[in-house]
């Protein structure tokens, strides 16, 4: 897409946007029971984009007898070639409006276009269509058991019945087909809670998913806040999975919302995760892609590579390398196709993460880039941060142990291999972690040795919709992609015949 029709495209979804937006129930856009609204932001300006519906219990109730009624209903009685079909026709819609729905994230939670475009359409209808060669995939078993006479046993997968789903406003395209594409491979309904800093490119999957054929009720999308429509989804007695990416802390309140009826949970939660380089390390490689850790995003991924550990050896010189390569990154409005930093999603992003910036100073590190946030020329009423790289950074500081969420990289030397597998490790969480060498041994040893759902060697943020990802620890349990996926949306039954 050329520099014009991103600024016609722009202009036009803006004058759409302006229009409050309704949520999906049953099949038809409503607005919520109480009448209430709120808005939402284009970071890049500070400017109002749209109201959207303040869905409470009350509208979290219908939305979930709803997919309890297709469940039960005519989707249950769809057959895994159907579900295809379906499947099918979506991704074809998401190719199809890609630019579209990029553009919405640009525009709602500050994802350069020219950087999330390529990357973004890959992944969201790679998705898609790994749902669509799994749907065929569920199968069972027969078992030889071990009772006497003639008894046959067996194994069916069938879906789990209706999900709660809630995603975060880092990655909303993407995070909504995460959840959606593989419950519905799997025969489940769905009733699916955006964050309220960015819902607009999942209303509009909303708009692709009617259009693709599912029946009314299969997919529902309630707006609202997290302690009113996410906390009511949580505890609802009839959903039977809740599936959630976000922070830890939230997580652990779903956790206690769903011991009511015992939900299944899948939790994709927080993340500190250790990139770790070594001298032998390819530096034209290590460089850039150790800065894209920490700052792709704005820093704004679970997955950022926030703990740089870089040998004595080459500490220096590195740890000013990457300050330099961010400095280098052009930062502005999300879109502009040049643009490579976007700004924190809200407000209130920026305020904390600048407040772990003015923590850290307090505790004694050095920003030798970065540091504050932007307040002059045209970004000052954008919530803009630049690349930040923090040296005489301890283990034990804030900014080194706790998630930040921002273009934040605490850097920080270290001596023996032994000693940096132990810090790598001194952490609650373990979602992800990168290690830079030549060496193969070495490689497979820290492979081995780190605790974390994801280890990238050579690379960072390699994800794909056929690779098992998620975390260890505090860092949350279960897996969203390959096969493990779409287990997380099905229920196992033993059947016991015997021959008469």
């Amino acid at each position: 897409m050329n520099d014009m029709s991103f600024a016609y495209q722009a202009v036009t979804l803006k004058r759409e946007l302006v229009r409050p937006r309704s949520m999906l129930v049953d099949g038809r856009w409503v607005a919520a029971q109480s009448g209430e609204t709120f808005p939402t932001y284009n970071p890049s300006t500070g400017e109002k984009l749209s109201e959207l519906q303040s869905g409470d219990q009350q509208d979290i109730n219908i939305a979930v007898a709803a997919a309890r009624s297709a469940f039960e209903g005519p989707w249950r009685r769809v057959k895994a070639h159907e579900r295809q079909k379906l499947l099918i026709r979506l991704a074809e819609l998401v190719d199809r409006h890609f630019d579209e729905l990029n553009l919405l994230d640009s525009l709602d939670m500050g994802a350069p276009v020219g950087v999330t475009s390529p990357i973004y359409k890959r992944r969201s209808v790679g998705r898609v269509l790994y749902a669509v060669s799994s749907a065929l995939q569920i199968k069972g078993e027969t078992i030889q058991s071990s009772l006497p006479g003639e008894i046959l046993s067996y194994t069916v997968k069938e879906p789990i019945g209706v999900v709660g789903a809630i995603i975060p406003w880092n990655g909303p395209l993407g995070m909504a087909i995460w959840k959606v594409a593989p419950a519905l491979a799997a025969g489940c309904t769905i009733v699916l809670k955006p964050a309220e800093e960015a819902s607009l490119s999942t209303l509009r999957l909303g708009e692709l998913i009617g259009e693709a054929g599912f029946p009314d009720g299969v997919v529902n999308i309630i707006t609202g806040y997290g302690h009113t429509a996410g906390a009511a989804l949580s505890a609802h007695p009839d959903v039977d999975k809740v599936a959630f990416t976000g922070s830890t802390e939230v997580g652990q309140a779903i956790i206690r919302a769903s011991a009511g009826n015992l939900k299944r949970l899948t939790l994709e939660l927080g993340g500190k995760s250790p990139n770790i380089v070594f001298p032998d390390a390819n530096m034209e490689q290590a460089i850039p892609a150790a800065a894209m850790a920490g700052f792709a995003n704005s820093g704004q991924a679970c997955i950022a590579g926030s703990r740089l550990y870089v040998h004595r050896s080459i500490f220096e010189e590195f740890a000013q390398a990457v300050a330099a390569f961010g400095q280098g990154l052009k930062i502005g409005d999300s879109l502009d196709p040049d643009t490579r930093i976007g700004p924190l999603v809200s407000e209130r992003q920026l305020e904390r993460v600048t407040g772990y910036m003015r923590v850290g100073t307090e505790e004694g590190a050095r920003a030798i880039s970065g540091g504050a946030r932007i307040t002059e020329g045209d970004l000052a009423k954008g919530y803009f941060v630049p690349p930040t790289v923090f040296t005489g950074v301890s283990d034990s500081m804030r900014i080194a142990r706790e998630e930040i969420f921002g273009p934040v990289i605490s850097a920080m030397p270290f001596d023996t291999e032994e000693e940096v597998v132990q810090r790598a490790n001194a952490t609650p969480y373990g979602l992800s972690a990168g290690v830079w060498t030549k060496d193969i041994s070495r490689a497979l040893r820290m492979s081995r040795l780190i605790r974390a759902g994801s280890v990238w060697v050579n690379c960072y943020a390699a994800i794909d919709a056929a690779v098992p990802f998620g975390g260890y620890k505090m860092s949350g349990h279960g897996r969203e992609g390959g096969m493990m996926h779409l287990d997380n949306y099905l229920e196992t039954k033993a059947v016991w015949m015997k021959e008469e």
